[in-house]
């Protein structure tokens, strides 16, 4: 990044505050911006960490503008910055918008790049393959192909997410992308043409980075990714909804293995062995062989598709029969052991055999490395889904954080800025929910509180008649208040779910309920992607269709934003408290029981408290919007602990009676109707 000198020795905490006056230079860079005293305040706080060193967090309340708050110092330092966003869709948004609008005002000369996993890239090699050999499911499946083709001759970037009407959940996805094991390498026939190579040297030229903490910590637990050349030429990082950072990071920095790696590994045995030396080996055998044994250790684990995470604290998962679940573990190892040794007769003949070979050993190491004990301070789980997935984990990732990212007492530490922010980040002053298991408790933390009006904006209700949360009908008794008030506002309703048992209930309930309401569509996660069910979401009741209740759960919580009248009411059908039989809840809890602390009030509250705040923050987005959040557990005013949740929620008026929240409905009702009205 150049700078033109016209800063005059000033330091960069004035120079950021001078931005944000009015007529500086975001006026001209974000629609109608108002200074905001919280946005201007962050903002120096990022800059005299830039200019010292060390690590900030700061929770920035809805509404207060983090975004700028952090990239206008960032830019203005004239340092290289790198930026980690939670999803591919933050850091598109960021790249595709934030930043050259913002690089535009300032007048500066930014060099920029957009750096995804393999994952998000099409790989021209595996494409070659897919045209030449693959089994694609049905005709759909043929024509996603054909249309990637085409795409081809045309794309600059290879970005899957550039490629209009493409379904990320397409069968054909993996076919035409790498990882980490099946990449070739240097070795590759299309290697001066490919797509990850070529964003990789884009970001090692620019000035400002964009990545995702995904691809941040997969890096940082193998250094593959390219950041391992990028981090250390990069004296500023930021990382903008931070609040993932610890789940994310325990993916990454512990151990795997999947039966759907293994079936992938088969398949892509078969594939070369016929394509490339037919008759050298018996490839369907050892493929077929690699297969039977990934499927037979998922019968082995003796739990249906959707069990979710099983313990695995003895020598096999509960309810996996010991005996039977060894045998299958080794019988994995055995096969992969027979592939690895025929392909190294014919390693040579073809990068393709060599990779194999190489995948071939990860896979023995891998299932040796579960067939022992696990290691010292992390926890081992089985997540059963369609495959198995053997997972063992840190239970934090404050010890990586500390010697990996913040190096302590090194000279590096004190030249490194390191910048965490998301609006919810805990219920206390020292955030302690997130600073404690990322390891940056020495941090500096600054609380931004959001600029709304929200006694005025929004009002909370707790339905005082709901049945317990444990009890059968409560999602039902969830559905039918939902279902009132939908007809009430014509949709503009976000059901929000704790479980997927829950919202499959609710969600057949409204459908079932509101059929043959002319102005109402229901739409529930899972039947559609979540990008179009989004994207209907905001059209609301526009161009003649009708309004829409969405019912959704995890990823929905958060990082959703649909601001006007397209949403004005929230519904949370039950306290968002971690699943006490997870595995890693389980770990976590005991950790602190052994250091003498409550499990409840330092675990599972805080984290209750953050996912609340998280899901209540979907309603309201501007300073015009207006809604009522509606919980549906009378816990949150009957037990002690409720008032702690209480308090981390916006300070909105609360509603105590029925009669209150239909008369706020009314009132939501009659202000959209006005607000539509022609002048």
């Amino acid at each position: 990044m150049v700078s033109d000198g016209s800063d005059d020795g000033r330091r960069l905490g004035e120079l950021a505050r001078e931005a944000y006056a009015p007529g500086g230079v975001l006026s001209r860079a974000a629609d109608a911006f108002r200074p905001r005293t919280g946005q201007t305040d962050m903002a120096v706080a990022v800059a005299r960490t830039i200019e010292n060193g060390g690590a900030l967090v700061v929770e920035a309340g809805t509404g207060v503008g983090k975004t700028f708050s952090y990239l206008v110092p960032a830019l203005l330092s004239g340092e290289r910055v790198l930026l980690s966003t939670a999803t591919k869709t933050l850091q598109d948004q960021l790249f595709g918008r934030d930043l050259p609008r913002l690089a535009e005002a300032l007048g500066l000369p930014v060099r920029m790049a957009l750096l995804k996993g393999r994952g998000s890239y099409l790989c021209l090699h595996r494409l070659d393959l897919a045209r030449q050999g693959a089994t694609l499911p049905d005709r759909f499946a043929l024509r996603t192909l054909a249309k990637l083709e085409q795409w081809a001759q045309v794309t600059r970037t290879g970005d899957l997410a550039e490629m209009p009407g493409l379904d990320e959940r397409s069968p054909v996805i993996p076919l035409v992308t790498s990882t980490r094991e099946n990449c070739l390498g240097a070795q590759c026939p299309k290697f001066r043409a490919c797509h990850v190579n070529s964003a990789r040297r884009e970001a090692l030229a620019a000035d400002v980075v964009v990545v995702n903490h995904h691809l941040f910590f997969a890096d940082l637990a193998v250094r593959e990714s390219g950041m391992a050349e990028l981090l250390p030429t990069v004296r500023v990082a930021v990382f903008d909804e931070a609040h993932q950072l610890n789940e994310t990071g325990v993916q990454f920095l512990g151990h795997q293995l999947g039966t759907g790696q293994v079936i992938d590994f088969a398949r892509d045995l078969l594939g070369a062995g016929l394509q490339l030396a037919r008759g050298l080996c018996d490839w369907q055998q050892l493929a077929g062989g690699c297969e039977r044994a990934a499927r037979d250790l998922r019968l082995a684990a003796g739990r249906g598709p959707g069990a979710g995470r099983l313990r695995w604290t003895d020598e096999a998962p509960e309810g996996a029969n010991p005996d039977t679940w060894v045998a299958a573990l080794d019988a994995l190892r055995v096969a992969c052991e027979a592939a690895a040794e025929a392909l190294a007769t014919v390693d040579e003949i073809a990068p393709d055999f060599a990779r194999l070979h190489e995948r071939a050993a990860a896979l023995i190491e891998r299932a040796d490395a579960f067939a022992r004990e696990p290691r010292e301070g992390s926890v081992r789980w089985v997540d059963a889904g369609t495959h198995l997935r053997l997972v063992e984990s840190p239970l934090d990732i404050a010890q990586a954080v500390q010697t990996k990212l913040l190096k302590s007492g090194s000279e590096e530490a004190q030249q490194r800025s390191w910048i965490f922010t998301s609006a919810t980040l805990g219920d206390d002053a020292r955030l302690s929910w997130f600073t404690e298991p990322c390891g940056l408790g020495e941090a500096e933390v600054l609380r931004v509180e959001s600029p709304f009006d929200y006694p005025a904006q929004a009002a909370f209700y707790v339905p005082r008649t709901m049945p317990k949360p444990s009890d059968p009908g409560h999602s039902a008794a969830v559905a039918a208040l939902a279902a009132d008030a939908v007809r009430t506002l014509g949709g503009r309703t976000m059901v929000l779910t704790t479980t997927l048992r829950a919202l499959r209930a609710i969600g057949e309930s409204l459908q079932r309920s509101l059929e043959g309401t002319a102005n109402v569509e229901v739409l529930v996660q899972g039947q559609a992607p979540k990008r179009m069910l989004i994207d209907r979401f905001r059209e609301g009741a526009t161009e003649g269709r009708a309004g829409c209740v969405l019912v959704a759960s995890a990823s929905f919580w958060e990082g959703v934003d649909v601001p006007g009248d397209s949403l004005q009411l929230v519904i949370i059908d039950k306290l968002p408290f971690p699943p006490p039989n997870d595995p890693l809840v389980e770990a976590r809890s005991q950790r602190l029981e052994a250091q003498g602390r409550s499990p409840f009030n330092d675990y599972f509250v805080p984290e209750a408290a953050v996912a609340l705040k998280q899901g209540a923050g979907r309603l309201i987005r501007r300073e015009s919007d207006r809604g009522v959040l509606v919980v549906c557990d009378t816990r949150l005013v009957s037990m002690g602990y409720g008032r702690r949740l209480q308090s981390a929620l916006p300070p909105m008026r609360r509603l105590t009676t029925p009669t209150e929240f239909q008369e706020a409905l009314d009132e939501l009702t009659r202000s959209a109707t006005t607000d539509s009205s022609p002048t």
